[in-house]
């Protein structure tokens, strides 16, 4: 059974970073695209960046790029969200998602992130 387990959330003053990580039970974890989602009480999800399987290229949202970098350490089988320059508008429960074409598609539990003075 797949699973996909984050850690890392909590609550920060706005200004604050954390790092969030996700662990994935992914056999083949190099093979697969990792990303971060979030989703805000009444707000839909939002994709937040976006990892290759090599690592080599990334993609961010707008709304956090220069404040947030994505990374994998696939012998770890685990990809991080460093999140720097917290912003209340950052607070969502943030969730780990891992796709790979003809294998499928998974996603973890979330975490909560919350900032806040």
């Amino acid at each position: 059974q797949v699973q996909l387990v984050e850690s890392g959330g909590g609550l920060v003053q706005p200004g604050g970073s954390l790092r969030l990580s996700c662990a994935a039970s992914l056999f083949t974890f190099s093979g697969y695209t990792m990303s971060w989602y979030r989703q805000a009480p009444g707000k839909a999800r939002e994709l937040v960046a976006t990892i290759s399987s090599t690592g080599g290229t990334t993609n961010y949202a707008d709304s956090v790029k220069g404040r947030f970098t994505i990374s994998r350490d696939n012998a770890k089988r685990t990809v991080y969200l460093q999140m720097n320059s917290l912003k209340p508008e950052d607070t969502a429960v943030y969730t780990c998602h891992a796709e790979r074409r003809l294998y499928g598609a998974y996603w973890g539990q979330g975490t909560q992130v919350t900032v806040s003075s």
